[in-house]
């Protein structure tokens, strides 16, 4: 009988590619369930007005930016998890993620009391004067939400490291049928609730992420599949070795997903500084972006837990068309979300509000997001396959040199230097991502050739 390892039970290109394809569908769907969150505040707020959508821009903005940390960092979990269920290793599943349970609720009540500040600095950072109250009340309203929301992700990628990201829809799904009509109750004032506008849309999303982490718990509390497993079959303290294994891992993770994230966060606020137009027209393009962007990093986190589950047994010649098979998805689904940008940007932007100049801002700046869709493919693949190599810290750095040494400072010089105004924003946009691209493609190239492996993993891969 050959080995797991053996030439013989390896996939072929054509089997990768389904299984990879089946292990990101469920992850794409849930992530653009996700990324549907700030589509549905967005359409509530451009229906409720122009200064509300500007607010929610802003207020969108500062939610994000500290929750990048977060959500990299517990994105240790699933190349974890994965390679411990390829070496054949689940007791150790369990202990894993009480861990990150505790990770994630220090992650999210540090965060809460940071975001309680927040509002402060809409004032020093610049933002116009009319956009300032709405933002702030969208930020108290949604970090009530925070807690839960770090308690979701932890639950999430344990599920996505085991290989099973039908839950991640499924909830991500669930949590719209809570947000859509309770944010435009509370925003419009219906059901006996005040108008609310912006904060009302805050409240509704922290409520709709109780909901989804409590919904969580209880499933992975009582699904057969993860019986042999007893997640809560005991209560453990905080253990200092694995919060740091977690936290070594984790936390490159973080910084590399707040280096890309804050670049386009930045720019939000920067676009804010410019008045409620130009920030309203920006929160429509980029949450049309971010949404075709949900595809693609499911098809990332698949490729991690593919790696890495390659990693674990072994396998470099797998590992590398694990890798492959992410690529060429990715590569077509981009093509599919430049057409779409590029022949419906005026459809789409005139679908999120009814004033005329902002949806024709919108829908020129979503001519600029179709030019980055391909390098925002490659660099979302090529970090996914490194986290599954466990190599981080120098992504890292590569992010932030893609991203903040050259994206950021070209988006601001043209944009507020030059007064270029939005479009010039955009354009460091492109500059940051393409620049991303080539480096951690390169870095996983060089990376997955350096990985000492098995002789028996690595008889056809070498």
């Amino acid at each position: 009988m050959p080995s797991p390892t053996s030439p013989l039970s390896r996939p072929s290109m054509r089997q990768e590619l389904a299984r990879t394809a089946r292990l990101a569908a469920p992850l794409a769907a849930g992530h653009l369930a996700t990324g549907m969150i700030g589509l549905v505040d967005s359409l509530v707020a451009g229906r409720h007005g122009t200064a509300t959508l500007a607010a929610v821009s802003v207020g969108t903005a500062m939610f994000w930016l500290p929750m990048m940390i977060p959500m990299g960092t517990l994105m240790a979990l699933p190349p974890s998890i994965s390679q411990m269920d390829g070496a054949g290793r689940r007791h150790e599943i369990a202990p894993l993620f009480r861990q990150a349970l505790w990770l994630a609720a220090a992650l999210g009540v540090v965060l809460f009391g940071l975001m309680s500040l927040f509002p402060l600095a809409l004032d020093v950072i610049g933002i116009a004067p009319d956009i300032r109250p709405g933002a702030a009340a969208f930020i108290h309203g949604i970090r009530w939400g925070v807690p839960a929301l770090t308690l979701y992700l932890a639950m999430r990628y344990l599920c996505d490291g085991l290989h099973w990201s039908l839950p991640t829809m499924l909830f991500g799904l669930g949590g719209l049928l809570v947000l859509a009509p309770l944010g435009w109750a509370m925003a419009f004032g219906r059901w006996g609730f005040p108008e609310m506008g912006a904060g009302g849309l805050g409240y509704a999303s922290a409520a709709m992420m109780w909901a989804q982490a409590v919904g969580f718990t209880i499933y992975l509390a009582t699904a057969k599949r993860f019986t042999d497993l007893h997640l809560f079959g005991r209560f453990d303290l905080p253990a200092k070795a694995a919060l740091g294994s977690l936290l070594k891992t984790g936390l490159p993770i973080g910084v590399t997903v707040a280096m890309e994230g804050s670049l386009f966060i930045v720019t939000a606020l920067l676009i804010g500084r410019l008045g409620e137009v130009p920030a309203a027209a920006h929160q429509i393009a980029i949450n049309v972006a971010s949404l075709c962007f949900m595809i693609p990093f499911g098809i990332a986190e698949a490729t991690t837990v593919r790696v890495g589950n390659a990693l674990g047994r072994g396998d470099r010649s797998q590992l590398l068309r694990a890798a492959k098979a992410g690529l060429l998805l990715v590569l077509g689904t981009q093509f599919l979300s430049g057409v779409l940008m590029i022949f419906g940007h005026d459809f789409i932007a005139s679908r999120y509000t009814a004033d005329v100049a902002v949806a024709t801002l919108a829908g020129s700046l979503l001519l600029y997001a179709a030019a980055f869709q391909f390098p925002d493919g490659i660099q979302v693949l090529s970090a996914g396959a490194l986290r599954g190599l466990k190599d981080t810290r120098v992504p890292m750095l590569l992010a932030a040199l893609a991203y903040w040494g050259i994206g950021m400072p070209l988006g601001a010089g043209l944009g507020l230097g030059l007064g270029w105004g939005p479009k010039g924003m955009w354009l460091g946009l492109i500059a940051g991502l393409c620049c991303a691209a080539f480096l951690l493609a390169r870095r996983f190239l060089s990376s997955a050739r350096r990985i000492p492996m098995s002789e028996q993993g690595d008889a056809s891969g070498s």
